[in-house]
């Protein structure tokens, strides 16, 4: 078998790319991986794994602030960005998430998602206390209370995503609802 009249992108590509965004324990990640599985053709960008692909020198964000670790979160956004635009391309709804709280790095991704590629950005707002809760809960828990972030994500991006209170959602409705915010069409 050759691989010489075989195309990777298709004539319709998909209809834009979603990205989750919350606060850890917000669920970003079971929500993300349920929703793409709500599509024919759809792909989880999971951006912390993008951030366990640095075999050496990664540096993992810390409430101490580290000028290098933002530098990485932005080089997991941009990667992310380019996975996005070409699943996008071949036919695949790309749907990322990431803990995105400042207005600086939603503009990132926007600047850097391809034109073709509309952004759809929606925030999973489940409050802190819930959050925190769900990551004692979970298989990859996290040692620091990131609960704080919650303040700095209201203020920064009220106005710049969809929002979502998933406290008292499961994970179907969650799904359900973010569907019904973007418009997005499963099947």
């Amino acid at each position: 078998m050759t691989f010489e009249n075989v195309t990777v992108d298709v004539p319709a590509p998909a209809p834009g790319a979603l990205l989750l965004a919350g606060i850890p324990g917000s669920g970003k990640s079971t929500v993300s991986a349920a929703l793409a599985a709500r599509f024919a053709r759809a792909a989880h960008v999971e951006v912390d794994h993008l951030q366990e692909l640095i075999v050496s020198g990664g540096h993992w964000p810390s409430p101490d602030g580290d000028p290098e670790a933002d530098r990485q979160i932005l080089l997991r956004a941009r990667n992310a960005c380019l996975l996005a635009g070409s699943f996008a391309a071949a036919g695949f709804l790309p749907v990322l998430d990431d803990v995105v709280v400042r207005r600086s790095h939603l503009d990132f991704y926007r600047a850097h998602m391809p034109a073709a590629v509309p952004l759809h950005t929606v925030i999973l707002a489940p409050g802190p206390d819930k959050a925190w809760e769900r990551n004692n809960a979970r298989h990859k828990r996290l040692t620091t209370n990131w609960a704080f972030l919650d303040e700095a994500m209201r203020e920064e991006l009220a106005d710049r995503a969809l929002w979502i209170d998933n406290a008292d959602l499961t994970v179907d409705e969650t799904v359900d609802a973010v569907l019904a915010a973007t418009g997005l069409t499963a099947g």
